[in-house]
């Protein structure tokens, strides 16, 4: 049994694992990596295999940066199942769409500069048309139902508590007469989350992928988050401002609309008004109320009464679909609240209006997602005092927030917390992905103060027999 990772490895971006077991590939994830804008085209366009050449696909979540790169591996000669969970084939059918719209326009608008310059057209990674081709190769599969995908190798998912369907990947794997677990952690979630149910563990397990992305550090406390947003849109709201929030259209979206809706209630913010811009966000809250199975107590007795019957919607909040109404947004000149994808401004809307609105004073620029090294966001997140959107340079002026308490993914006590319920002496090998090195470094070294043996940080194309 070999284990080859091609994504997430020493990043937070593009995961995708390779497992080859009884003469069969199986590939983990197929995500879109995210960074610079030449490297991230050329390694999303060409996988380092032969996408016809991989039998099965497993899908921790919905997630672009797990889902994202589905259409080209089918593109490109993949005609295996991609297994997954309802919730997550219902968010693919809208996630990939979208990624794939957002990607023809980005390459038109950027095909606009390079031919004023005398520079040749370039393609986008995939079209409309892949992108639903793709999602005939899906096959549901809900939380502890287990079945047979591969000559001896069952799978079996777990709820990871991370976004809608996100889930821990169970593989049970009989091999020259010796049975041994894999599980992939995909992203962990948070216990005590708005909205979902915390994530499960798992006890009994041979070999670990395991998430790192704040493997080195801690969050604050939601009741904290709640006091940094209220903190933020009032003293915006005072000053005249616009508070631009770059959030993912699943799971963050959700839980920020959710909590202002909290603060509107008990009149903790002022009555300023409120946009979710992004079509996809707009789909995918229609997809969390299909999916209401998944929801936790707190949000099942707020939906109780019946004033509180939709978590997703409330006055002063307004879901904008249509490109012309979110172009009339920048005409605003009132205080406003502008939720917008994508998380770490690599596309979507929130480029149009971090475009218009990061050089001036009165704007707050609101980070509430962790945010990859070479992004749009990490740049702006880390103080550059001028950024380039769509090729052109902007003047950084105005104020950056951040706020940790809503990511919806674990950090450091949360993790060791994960992982300690394992048998230690069963655990043979644990790798630490999707995370950058000093986090998962961090996470790698108290691992092996507790005791743990053979906890690797692969680098991308790093290959290890089990």
């Amino acid at each position: 049994m070999q284990l080859q990772f091609w994504g997430a490895a020493r990043t937070v971006t593009g995961s995708m694992h390779l497992l080859e077991v009884n003469g069969v590939r199986i590939l983990l994830d197929c995500g879109l990596f995210q960074g610079r804008r030449a490297e991230t085209y050329e390694r999303n366009l060409h996988f380092p295999f032969d996408p016809a050449s991989i039998d099965v696909l497993v899908l921790s979540h919905a997630h672009i940066d797990h889902s994202g790169n589905i259409p080209n591996l089918v593109r490109q000669g993949f005609n295996g199942n991609i297994f997954c969970t309802p919730a997550t084939r219902d968010l693919c059918a809208a996630m990939l769409l979208d990624s794939a719209r957002i990607q023809e326009q980005d390459i038109e608008y950027v095909n606009k500069k390079r031919r004023a310059k005398g520079e040749e057209p370039i393609e986008p990674l995939y079209t409309e048309i892949d992108a639903t081709n793709s999602l005939g190769y899906f096959v549901s599969l809900p939380y502890w139902r287990s079945l047979s995908i591969a000559p001896g190798v069952t799978l079996t998912f777990r709820d990871a508590g991370h976004i809608l369907g996100s889930a821990i990947v169970i593989l049970d794997i009989k091999e020259d007469g010796v049975e041994r677990r894999l599980v992939f952690s995909g992203d962990l979630g948070r216990a005590g989350m708005a909205i979902l149910r915390d994530p499960e563990f798992v006890q009994n397990a041979d070999f670990v992928i395991m998430e790192s992305t704040y493997g080195d550090r801690l969050h604050g406390t939601f009741e904290d988050a709640s006091q940094k947003l209220r903190s933020v849109i009032t003293t915006i709201y005072h000053r005249g401002g616009k508070v631009l929030v770059p959030s993912f259209a699943v799971g963050r979206t959700q839980e920020l609309v959710y909590a202002l809706h909290r603060l509107s209630d008990r009149s903790k913010i002022p009555q300023l008004p409120i946009f979710v811009d992004s079509p996809l966000a707009v789909n995918v809250t229609e997809i969390f109320r299909l999916h209401p199975d998944s929801y936790d107590d707190e949000v099942k007795q707020f939906m109780a009464d019946d004033v509180h019957h939709n978590p997703f919607g409330f006055d002063h909040l307004t879901y904008v679909r249509k490109v012309q109404d979110s172009k009339d947004l920048n005409f605003l000149r009132e205080p406003a609240v502008i939720i917008a994808a994508s998380g770490m401004c690599e596309g979507g809307r929130i480029l149009h209006h971090l475009k218009n609105n990061i050089g001036d004073p009165q704007t707050c620029v609101l980070f509430v997602g962790f945010q990859a090294e070479h992004t749009l966001g990490r740049r702006i997140l880390d103080g550059n005092e001028e950024v380039k959107i769509f090729g052109e340079p902007h003047r950084v002026r105005a104020q950056i927030e951040r706020i940790d308490g809503y990511s919806a993914h674990a950090d450091r006590d949360e993790l060791l917390d994960w992982i300690r319920h394992f048998e230690k002496d069963r655990l043979q090998q644990v790798f630490l992905v999707h995370g950058e090195f000093d986090a998962a470094g961090a996470l790698a070294f108290t691992l092996n103060g507790e005791g743990y043996q053979n906890v690797f940080i692969p680098e991308r194309g790093n290959s290890f027999q089990l």
